[in-house]
């Protein structure tokens, strides 16, 4: 796919989750993930203190984070998100532990080097982004990672049910249902854990298709 036509569909995606938080408030509801639940005991076991997750939606799991005593900095494109986000925080009083963020993961993280515990991720890279675009966020999760932080991620991969369905975009990006998914080949995540310690890759599944999805810890070594 060219730059621009990267450029259009980033931002219709953008526009389709705006709408799409807005119809539906919470829509993932107010329990965490399992991924959120694996990478809190990860995170605890080396020592983080501070953890910052990517794509953080209304915030399900930041919030979970953040009631396990991690001071949490929730990053995400959408305005309508975050908003449910920090309106949670009050009711959940967790207000002091949550900061919150408009980014978009294309361009670099507002972050000094070195400066966080822990990264978490579910399902944020294999939105619409390009292999290029993936290996550069990856770099800058690297860059603001302490010496032995971890990153644990999730990712839809080449084994699920919705690839190759839908309308193809090059790169291995397939919309389906008016949202464009990248799906991951195992040696794209291989090369992601380049310079880092692969820790662990574990399958499972979420959902009712169910969707097929790999959770990668990995950590920067110390």
């Amino acid at each position: 796919m060219s730059e621009d036509g990267q450029e259009e569909l980033a931002g219709t995606q953008r526009e389709h989750w705006e709408q799409t938080y807005g119809e539906h408030p919470g829509m993932y509801g107010e329990e965490p993930s399992a991924p959120a639940v694996h990478a809190a005991a990860v995170f605890r076991a080396a020592g983080a203190r501070e953890v910052l997750e990517l794509g953080a939606g209304h915030g399900r799991d930041a919030l979970y984070f953040a009631r396990e005593g991690f001071s949490v900095l929730a990053s995400d494109f959408s305005l309508v998100g975050l908003e449910q986000l920090r309106e949670a925080a009050a009711a959940q009083g967790v207000t002091e532990r949550v900061t919150t963020a408009v980014h978009d993961v294309r361009e670099p993280l507002p972050l000094a080097d070195a400066s966080v515990d822990a990264v978490f991720a579910h399902m944020l890279l294999c939105m619409a982004l390009s292999t290029k675009e993936i290996h550069a966020l990856v770099a800058e999760v690297r860059r603001v990672l302490r010496p032995g932080g971890a990153f644990v991620y999730t990712v839809r991969h080449t084994g699920d049910a919705h690839y190759r369905a839908g309308t193809g975009h090059g790169d291995d990006i397939w919309e389906h249902g008016g949202f464009a998914v990248h799906f991951f080949p195992r040696d794209l995540v291989d090369a992601l854990a380049e310079e880092w310690n692969l820790d662990e890759v574990h399958a499972f599944e979420e959902g009712g298709l169910p969707r097929r999805l790999w959770r990668v810890t990995q950590t920067v070594p110390a």
